[in-house]
């Protein structure tokens, strides 16, 4: 397949040298994991030119100053742009997080959040239900960029629809062009679909079919699990930039063979399981550093599992690491497939498969009557809650 013949990606006047982008994940794409990234994209590449964007943050809790939420906004000296992503349903708070995030200059970038399909943020209005509500999603998009004022970026991430029978993305990426977005994304399947089956890549066309003529960039999303994927993507629907979320856990050295593969260079190798215990070592030391050892060690234990996928490793030895309590006691659980010549070489078998949760297509929750008036532009009660992206 021929790589596209641009790998640069423009987005309201931020200039990328590469077009992937890391897609938000609550309690995976904090500062750590995307310093991991980009330390091994630069390693690697000798570049570290994608949008690692940040956890999903809730636009009310900010303007609150709720300290967990402003503890989830820190970015290292090292990330260059910032990108945060917002959750959010009010065009009120929306408008206050946006200013706060611009006065404060706390962030370069803000991208929101109208994809997750979670059943308890649907069922009271929020994330994937409310591109249907046309005007309520115009109101808050409008929001957003006004108070951003041109000093940065809004753009929009959304689903298909709700189901097959309620398509909302055509309508959703005009309404963004027309109020202001910068670029939109497209995670290509339905609320109802959740992380389930395949990702509907022909809709990604449709939609920048859509929005030709408007100036403003597709993001792609779904289903970028090796570094073909990418340019794959780009050629087969004309998207201008690739987001990546599933598909890094446990690999956040997708993001070098990504670009590699986009620019035409050498695909960096999967590392062998010596290296990948350093890499783990390594975000385990970045967890600390930001939260605490006793916090670090607690979540590491979740992202080990997703390391060693396809390595041969007992049953024992990932159980022990998932009962990690300190650093030392990582380190010396490591040592021993770094003294081991055989376990230290082995290479992961099938570590581009699908991987994260997956689940089954389900019916999407959904206030009494939310169908019934895609006008109506009513603020939904109790939808701002804090969960993982879409």
């Amino acid at each position: 397949m021929t790589a596209p013949t641009t790998t640069a990606l423009s987005i309201g006047g931020i200039d990328l040298d590469s077009p992937v982008m890391l897609a938000p994940m609550a309690g995976v794409t904090n500062m750590p994991f995307r310093v991991l990234c980009r330390e091994i994209e630069e390693q690697l590449t000798g570049t570290a030119s994608g949008l690692y964007v940040c956890e999903m943050i809730t636009a009310r809790a900010m303007v609150a100053r709720n300290q967990k939420t402003l503890h989830m906004t820190t970015f290292a000296d090292v990330e260059t742009p910032r990108s945060m992503q917002l959750y959010t349903v009010d065009p009120k708070f929306t408008y206050e997080a946006v200013r706060m995030i611009v006065e404060e200059d706390i962030a370069d970038h803000v991208d929101m959040n109208f994809g997750c399909p979670v059943p308890k943020v649907t069922r009271k209005g929020g994330g994937s239900a409310i591109p249907y509500k046309r005007r309520l999603y115009g109101n808050i998009v409008r929001a957003a960029v006004e108070a951003a004022d041109g000093r940065v970026p809004v753009t929009v991430k959304f689903r298909i629809g709700i189901d097959d029978d309620h398509h909302t993305h055509l309508d959703a990426g005009r309404i963004a062009a027309e109020e202001g977005a910068a670029a939109v994304a497209l995670h290509a399947r339905t609320a109802d679909q959740r992380y389930s089956g395949v990702a509907q890549w022909d809709e990604i066309g449709r939609l920048v079919e859509h929005m030709d003529g408007t100036g403003v960039p597709v993001i792609g999303n779904g289903d970028i699990f090796a570094a073909e994927d990418a340019a794959r993507m780009m050629a087969q629907t004309g998207c201008h930039g690739v987001e990546v979320g599933r598909g890094c856990l446990g690999r956040p050295w997708l993001f070098s063979q990504l670009g590699a593969q986009l620019r035409g260079e050498d695909i960096p190798p999967e590392p062998t399981l010596g290296e990948v215990a350093r890499i783990i070592y390594r975000h385990a030391e970045l967890l600390a550093l930001h939260d605490g050892e006793s916090h670090a060690c607690r979540d590491i234990r979740k992202h080990t599992g997703w390391y060693l996928r396809g390595f041969p490793v007992g049953g024992k030895f990932r159980k022990d690491l998932a009962q990690v309590e300190s650093l030392a006691q990582l380190e010396s659980l490591l040592e021993t497939i770094w003294a081991s010549p055989e376990l230290s070489e082995a290479v992961a078998e099938h570590a581009d498969d699908a991987r994260g949760r997956q689940g089954s297509p389900s019916k999407v929750a959904l206030p009494d009557g939310w169908l019934d008036d895609p006008e109506d532009e009513t603020v939904p009660e109790g939808a701002e809650v804090e969960n993982n992206g879409g």
